[in-house]
């Protein structure tokens, strides 16, 4: 799981087991997040659409999470306001920035035995894109 700024660089990542939900490791992966301040908002898919998670985010940490309504959600007769929605059309810069990492073929096709090699080979491919960033001239 990733989280990333409004530019597609990557603020924090953190590798789990393939059977846990994303949005269950949405505030371990904030915990493990590169800078001091997050962002104040986090966009999110429809799987991310919890009142429980909301609240958190909102409570502790001040992060207001975007996330569309699902459709077999309980609570249907709510209210999608489509303000914060608009900026839902911004995910694709997450999507980039697993384009980005998947460069790297040691990154895509995971050849690590243990999960700490690969975490730090996934450190490395994001600070390589920040650095890119901080000079954006020179081939690094």
């Amino acid at each position: 799981m990733a989280v990333a700024d409004r530019h597609g660089l990557p603020l924090a990542v953190l590798i789990e087991g393939g059977n846990r939900h994303d949005s269950v490791l949405t505030e371990r992966t904030l915990d493990a997040a590169f800078v001091e301040e997050l962002p104040p908002r986090l966009i999110a898919d429809k799987a991310w659409d919890g009142g429980a998670l909301s609240r958190r985010l909102a409570e502790e940490r001040g992060i207001e999470l975007i996330a569309p309504k699902r459709s077999g959600n309980r609570q249907s007769n709510r209210k999608q306001d489509g303000r914060p929605l608009r900026r839902y059309k911004r995910r694709w810069k997450i999507e980039r920035l697993f384009a980005w990492l998947k460069r790297w073929r040691r990154l895509s096709t995971r050849w690590e035995y243990k999960a700490e090699n690969f975490l730090a080979f996934l450190h490395l491919g994001c600070m390589v894109l920040l650095l890119r960033k901080l000079h954006p001239r020179g081939r690094l």
